[in-house]
Order: C-alpha cells, then structure tokens, then sequence
C-alpha cells in the first residue's frame, strides 16, 4: 500500500488572493509589462486548448491571454510574476504531521496536488512545518500534466511510489477531484467525511 495527500486544504492553508487577476496584473506591471483595459475577463477566458482534464500552467495561460492582445514581454517576466503573485503565508494544519507520519507506516508516501503556479508546492512545503524528505515522491497537476480527478495524475503518482494504482490510497479534502481516485480503483479517504486526525485510524482500517 502507498499513500498520498493532498496539499492545500488537507495537510495546509494558505491564504489565496482575492483578486488573482489583479494580483498578477500588478506583479506584471513591476516587470513593465502592461497589461490591456479588458484584463479581468481576458484573464478568466480560456486561451490555451488543452484536452479535457489536462492542466495548463498559469504562466502558459497569461503569456497567451497578453499575446491575445498583442503585448510583448521579455524572456521569464511572466513566469516570475505568475510565481510572485502566488506567494502565501502557510499554516500546517492540525493532524497533518500525525497523518503522514502514520502514513509511512504502510509504505511510501506522496504528494498528488493540483498547481498550476510554477514552485509553489516546493515554497509551501519550506514554510510548512513538513520537510521535503517527509514525502517519496511530489506530484503536481503543472509537472505532470493533468488535474484530479484525471485518472492519469493518480496514475503517474503510484508509479512514483512503486505500486499500482489500485493500491494507492489518497486522502484529500475535495470530494469531486481528490475522489477521482476511486474511478482508476484506488481508495479514497475524504477529510470532509473523515477529520484528519482520524485518518491514522482509517488507514489502518484500510489495510486491515
């Protein structure tokens, strides 16, 4: 059996901007890159044909939403302000530690997040109360591709943790995307029906 957990929500909080598209209009215009008048609906449209449930980095997403307009800008400014714009203060949640550390009981241990935000992962993790040594394996939505509850996200998580699919048990806190699991035959453990805290317990219920 392997386990993995879901980041943001599960094992921590992060306060996300009120207003992304500001938020990463102002961080653009700190590296002189203007953007145009229509910029709140122009960042809500889609701009990038992807397949369905495949993950489109934001940066892919707002570098095509200004060259829409036709705005230029140099090299890596809209990688670094989509990075910028994203910058959290992090709170480990109550349980998370116990429930991972109950988790490497069983076997090896992941991350399977959906993140569209270039190194945000890796910058919630420093600031989290977690090491980047507590996880065998980190799986992103952006680094593999595709967004829960793709089935293929799952899938690319047990290949990194050595096992099937079908032995992968995932704990998140959203029923639709985390639960997605369960359509590849893995199991789902949802902290909205089950508190983190008890998580311990329910793996051992499900490897009993």
């Amino acid at each position: 059996m392997a386990v993995s957990f879901d980041l943001f929500g599960t094992l921590v909080s992060i306060e996300k901007p009120a207003d992304p598209a500001a938020t990463v209009a102002a961080e653009l215009a700190a590296r002189d890159v203007d953007v145009s008048d229509d910029w709140n609906a122009l960042y809500a449209q889609r701009h990038v044909d992807a397949p369905e449930g495949a993950e489109v980095p934001l940066p892919a997403h707002v570098g095509a939403a200004l060259s829409s307009r036709g705005i230029d800008y140099e090299g890596n400014a809209v990688r670094r302000a989509v990075v910028a714009a994203f910058d959290p203060d992090v709170e480990t949640r109550d349980g998370a530690l116990e429930a991972v550390a109950a988790a490497r009981e069983y076997g090896p241990v992941a991350i399977c997040s959906n993140c569209s935000v270039p190194e945000l992962v890796s910058r919630t993790l420093v600031r989290s109360a977690f090491e980047r040594e507590d996880f065998d394996a980190i799986v992103t939505s952006a680094g593999c591709g595709w967004r829960k509850p793709a089935p293929e996200i799952f899938e690319v998580t047990a290949d990194r943790l050595g096992v099937t699919v079908e032995d992968l048990v995932h704990v998140g806190d959203d029923p639709r995307t985390d639960g997605g699991i369960e359509r590849v035959g893995g199991t789902a453990i949802s902290i909205a029906e089950v508190p983190l805290r008890e998580v311990p317990a329910r793996l051992e219920a499900v490897d009993g």
